[in-house]
């Protein structure tokens, strides 16, 4: 059977102690409640650098076995080098991460939007992607998210599937979701799944900061991910499912976790 498993884009957030984590609560407490609570973590601030190898054996010891840790790739890969001479760069990280041991998740590849000063093209996009996704350590699980809508095309996902990829599965204001592109791509392209519950930053953000509870009802929404989602399982090709939820997606990201499993159980 599938195994799913569903948390939230970090573990900390303003508002998030006296509505998620008890009241009083101390931060150095955070991760070893979270991990009570969900199974899962996609760590956000990995993207901003690789952290100390003493802040990932921490996160090992406060979590239970069983507990999987997500992490985006460093920034500096990313965005910065856009995957070129980054080699040690990324070696460094994946060396710091296995102090997590088992522990450890998928790895995700997070691109920002590129305007046709950076690529020309997906086709350009796409043939440096190429051979940077072939000299990938197998021994790793690794998701890729785009945000230019249009490269989102077959060529991309068949490059993906040959090497045991996942495309990132997003839901955010300007991207398809997947049941809007599920006629014409086939959204498995590993053996397992990743699902980001991202949401309209901006617009969210005009209507609070303080992420301690739901404001924006996205029931429908989250019924059309469990339909595709199902239908994914369904064929038995997906060891595992991933989702995390931002706060950006609903105003609260332990909220959205709530609802989506009510409305899985249902």
């Amino acid at each position: 059977m599938t195994e799913i498993l569903i948390g939230t884009s970090a573990f900390t957030a303003k508002g998030w102690l006296g509505s998620f984590y008890p009241a009083g609560m101390a931060p150095r407490d955070f991760l070893s409640y979270y991990a009570t609570q969900f199974q899962t973590v996609e760590l956000d601030n990995t993207f901003y650098r690789t952290p100390a190898i003493s802040t990932v054996e921490g996160w090992n010891l406060k979590t239970p076995p069983g507990f999987v840790f997500a992490a985006k790739i460093p920034q500096v890969i990313t965005h910065e080098k856009v995957l070129v001479d980054c080699d040690d760069d990324l070696k460094h990280f994946l060396d710091t991460m296995t102090a997590l041991g088992d522990k450890l998740g998928p790895l995700l590849f997070q691109f920002g939007y590129f305007n046709r000063s950076a690529f020309k093209s997906g086709a350009e996009f796409l043939a440096r992607l190429k051979p940077f996704l072939k000299k990938l350590p197998k021994d790793f699980g690794f998701a890729v998210e785009i945000r230019n809508k249009s490269w989102m095309d077959a060529e991309y996902v068949d490059l993906l599937r040959e090497n045991n990829v996942a495309m990132a599965l997003i839901d955010q204001s300007w991207v398809p979701r997947p049941w809007e592109m599920k006629e014409k791509l086939n959204l498995i392209t590993a053996d397992f799944t990743y699902v980001r519950w991202l949401g309209d930053r901006e617009g969210i953000e005009a209507e609070t900061k303080t992420w301690d509870k739901i404001i924006v009802d996205r029931t429908s929404d989250l019924r059309n991910w469990i339909e595709v989602l199902k239908q994914m399982l369904n064929t038995k090709k997906i060891l595992k499912m991933f989702a995390f939820a931002n706060n950006h997606y609903q105003g609260f990201g332990p909220g959205t976790v709530k609802l989506f499993k009510d409305l899985w159980d249902r």
